[in-house]
This record gives C-alpha cells, structure tokens and sequence, in this order.
C-alpha cells in the first residue's frame, strides 16, 4: 500500500512546540513506516520522518513569517495532488481546502477531521461528503450533517511520557493562552483552592494574556512559556493535576491524555470530548462549573496514578492509532 500523509505547513512535522494536527500526522507516518508501509509525507522542508518527504517550503509559515500562509498552502496542496496517482490512498489532515480536488483525482481520500473551526466550514465537507471519507477524533466532534468511516482517536508516542508516582505539589495548566482553553479559569481555581499554579503555553491573544493572566503572576501562579517535549513530560510528570477548564466543545485534547500517560489526574470542564478521555473519579474529575474543579482538587490524592497511565495508554497510543487506521485504509479499498 502506498500512503501520502498530507501534514499541515504552519509548523515543522512534528512541531518543535505547538502544532497538534502536526504531530498526529508525524505520528502516523512513523507508526505507518514501521508496519511496513511506503509512506510519503508531505510537510514542509525541515520536518524530521523515516518516511520519504516531499515538500514545496524549507519551513512552515508561522515559523518563518516571510511567507503569505494562502499562497503556501495552495502550493503544498496542489504538490500532492497533481503526484495523487502515484499513491494507493492519500490520508489528508489539512483541513477542508484538500477536499476539493477529491472528485480529480483518482485515489480514495481520507480526511482526518481534528475539528470545526467554524460551523461556516460545514458545507465544504457537506459537498464532498461522497468523494471523501470522514474520520472524527472524538465521538463528540461528530456533525450530524456528514457520514464517518470511523472514529480514531489521537494516538501519543507514548514512550516519550513517564509515570511519575510522586508529583510534586503545583498544578498544571498547558495549552494556548486563550479563552477558548480556560486560562482565567485556570487561574482563578488554583487560587481559590490556595495551590501553586504552573502556565505552559504559547500565547495565542495577547490582549487576552494582558488582561486575564499577567496581572495574577507571581509566587503562586507563574507562567514558563511554551514547553518542548522533554520539558513538557517533566512538568506533566511532576504534576499533582492537570487543569483543563475549557470553555469550547473540544474535540479531543491532547494534554489531557498525555498528562494522564505521566500518571497525572486531569480536572477537567464537562465539555466536548472529555467525557470520552476521563474516566470521572478514576483518571480525574469531570466539573460542571469552576466550583465544582475547586472541589476536585481537593480530591486529587483519591486517584491511583497508575490507573491514570494504564487507560491513556491502552485508548489513546499510536499504536492504537495506526492500527485503526489501517482498518479504515482497508475498508476503503476493499469497496
């Protein structure tokens, strides 16, 4: 069988620090390439696979602002496509633009849906809903307006996280500073439950950063920046809970199941796909309002962590993730 992976070019595959749909398309080309498969990557220049790369820019548009990110990705698109016959299946993780050339081409397309940025979007998928095959990352990210081939859910390299039995006493957040991913929230509950608060993440508003976060650092609650795979286990690791009081139906959150391969308990809003990724006073709490994850952190040293790092590794694995989708890649063909 012969794949083209479709990455994204905003960040390198895998990012250096953020980029999620980035690092889910690096790590089921790897997972692929170690099946066996004849995998292509299509990603940008400096990516890192044992996979063959093809690529029209050394690096992705956010990391190197030179580059007009429309004009980029139109060229990206149309490298693979107009190479599309050289492929048995084309496994798409770029959103709806590559849809529309499903219909010009002769393999079959699978299109990895990691969410709706907008329901403006949904007819996109709509039109192409027969020429295409859906793949959702949660049950809960499912649109009832389209057809799915499968759910997979997002597989973690799982050797790049630890089980840690003896956190230290803070509280994490990680993620985006914004609102959408509860910062505030974040905030306001490590202080009302008098704990110590570590920040991770890039700054995606800054308006939302100076109002909402900056004037609450200090001793307490202190914000590190974006945090790269090594240091991002550490912090997981040494964790006492992850908080993750979204205010969006995410459709799957990565953090949550990585924290949860460390061992770490998430207290997480009851929101989008978290049902599907906690297991509610067994790998962490699902809160129905900001009083209610006060709570919870009180009743953080009822988790086992072990059982946290059990569950996230046996649902949310690359190996899991790649057998999955094997399954989904035979399915088509064999129709």
């Amino acid at each position: 069988m012969r794949i083209a992976v479709l990455a994204p070019v905003a960040w390198r595959t895998p990012p250096r620090h953020y980029g999620p749909w980035e690092q889910i398309a690096s790590n089921l080309t790897e997972g692929l390439v170690s099946s066996g498969f004849d995998v292509t990557l299509f990603a940008t220049g400096d990516s890192l696979t044992t996979a063959k790369l093809d690529f029209v820019a050394q690096r992705g548009y956010e990391e190197d602002k030179e580059q007009d990110a429309k004009v980029l990705e139109c060229l990206h698109i149309s490298n693979l496509m107009e190479k599309a016959s050289r492929f048995d299946i084309i496994h798409n993780h770029f959103d709806f633009l590559p849809l529309t050339w499903s219909r010009l081409i002769t393999p079959p397309m699978i299109t990895t849906i990691h969410g709706f940025s907008s329901h403006k979007i949904v007819p996109v998928f709509k039109k192409y809903n027969k020429a295409s095959h859906y793949i959702s990352i949660s049950n809960a990210d499912r649109s009832r307006e389209l057809d799915y081939l499968a759910t997979v859910y997002n597989g973690i390299n799982t050797a790049e996280f630890t089980l840690n039995n003896t956190p230290e006493d803070y509280l994490l957040y990680f993620g985006r500073i914004h609102h959408d991913k509860g910062t505030a929230e974040a905030i306001q509950i490590a202080l009302s439950a008098k704990r110590r608060l570590i920040i991770a993440g890039i700054i995606q508003d800054s308006n939302y950063y100076e109002t909402h976060v900056k004037p609450y650092l200090g001793d307490q609650i202190q914000f590190i920046g974006s945090a790269g795979p090594e240091e991002r286990n550490i912090l997981m690791g040494n964790a006492s809970a992850l908080l993750h009081p979204i205010n969006f139906k995410e459709p799957f959150g990565m953090s949550v199941a990585e924290a949860m391969l460390c061992g770490t308990p998430v207290i997480a809003f009851n929101k989008g796909s978290m049902p599907e990724l906690i297991r509610h006073e067994e790998t962490g709490f699902l809160a129905n309002s900001p009083e209610e994850a006060i709570e919870a952190v009180h009743e953080i040293p009822k988790i086992n962590r072990s059982a946290c790092h059990k569950w996230a590794a046996s649902r949310f694995s690359k190996e899991k993730m790649v057998s999955d989708y094997i399954k989904a890649y035979q399915k088509v063909l064999e129709n």
